[in-house]
């Protein structure tokens, strides 16, 4: 009894224990009343029950609420990791970069960037040359032998892959040596197995064609014989006797009539008049033109590499 012996003590505790019993005799009331009154019961706590309902709608709102974000969460998480995953193994998988065969002076073939658009020439008189389709294939007549000819902007190729590249706007130097293997050699070649075989053996430069040892690389991989003709040793009547005696030059050349930037073609012979019948592997109408010795000379291409930019391919002769 301590707590009282100060006068207004007790007074503080005379509310709460009013509410107190005031919320006990409320509840005992209601209790009896859920008996004796249920229709007054139900009025009374009406209220109290409409607003537990809406906090319980609330709530279920607001969890579906968050249970849809957490699913979206989730399902862009899972998004960026199979992403994440499809770029890594792309990369693993992607081709490697060639290493340089003939080490840091390798000299690439530069492709075109964009059409060339030459002069217009005149195609030459179906006499002199003309593309002839047989079995399937097709062949450039007229010059000292008939040569197999590839297009590499041909549909059936030309989206296939040289290397990370493509054998349409990349593919010159295989498709060329198509033409070259599966004219002088038993061994047919088209331009998919072609460009298959130079990458596997470090012929391809990535995004830029290929490397100038594609033309004695693949000529000795096919046992053909090589023979390298620097321009400046090299004169017209040497090229012309070559021509002459049924063998195939291939030639890179540069800017000018055949290309904005490197090209492999192919020499296959020599007209009446002293005129040169090529096989362009990106234009069939460039194939079927004569061209001056003296032009295709002049581009040439100035750099020199594997032997090139001239070689002239035969079969080996036997002894």
């Amino acid at each position: 009894m301590k707590n009282f012996e100060r006068p207004g003590k007790w007074k503080r505790y005379i509310l709460p224990a009013l509410l107190l019993a005031a919320a006990c005799i409320g509840a005992v009331e209601l209790w009896v009343c859920s008996f004796q009154a249920p229709d007054v019961y139900a009025a009374i706590t009406a209220p109290v029950r409409a607003a537990v309902q809406r906090a319980g709608e609330a709530g279920e709102l607001i969890w579906a609420s968050l249970q849809q974000r957490t699913n979206a969460a989730v399902a862009s998480s899972v998004s960026q990791v199979q992403e994440g995953l499809r770029r890594l193994d792309e990369y693993l998988s992607r081709q490697p970069e060639p290493e340089e065969p003939g080490g840091p002076s390798e000299e690439v073939q530069l492709v075109d960037d964009e059409a060339v658009v030459p002069p217009p020439r005149a195609r030459a008189a179906y006499s002199v040359t003309a593309l002839a389709a047989r079995n399937g294939m097709q062949y450039l007549i007229g010059g000292s032998m008939e040569l197999v000819y590839y297009n590499q902007t041909d549909p059936a190729w030309a989206e296939e892959p040289y290397g990370s590249d493509v054998i349409g706007r990349y593919g010159c130097g295989p498709v060329a040596m198509a033409m070259v293997v599966s004219s002088l050699t038993d061994t047919p070649m088209d331009p998919v197995q072609m460009a298959r075989h130079c990458v596997e053996q470090g012929y391809w430069a990535s995004r830029h064609g290929s490397y100038w040892s594609i033309v004695p690389g693949v000529a000795e991989d096919f046992g053909l014989s090589c023979t390298s003709l620097p321009p400046e040793e090299t004169d017209s009547e040497t090229i012309i006797r070559f021509l002459s005696t049924g063998q195939l030059l291939v030639a890179l050349v540069g800017p000018g009539h055949f290309t904005n930037g490197g090209h492999f073609i192919i020499l296959r012979g020599i007209t009446l008049d002293g005129s040169i019948l090529v096989a362009d592997p990106a234009s069939s109408d460039r194939s079927l033109t004569t061209w001056d010795l003296d032009l295709i000379l002049e581009e040439l291409s100035p750099n020199r590499s594997s032997g090139g930019p001239l070689w002239a391919i035969s079969p080996w002769l036997s002894s």
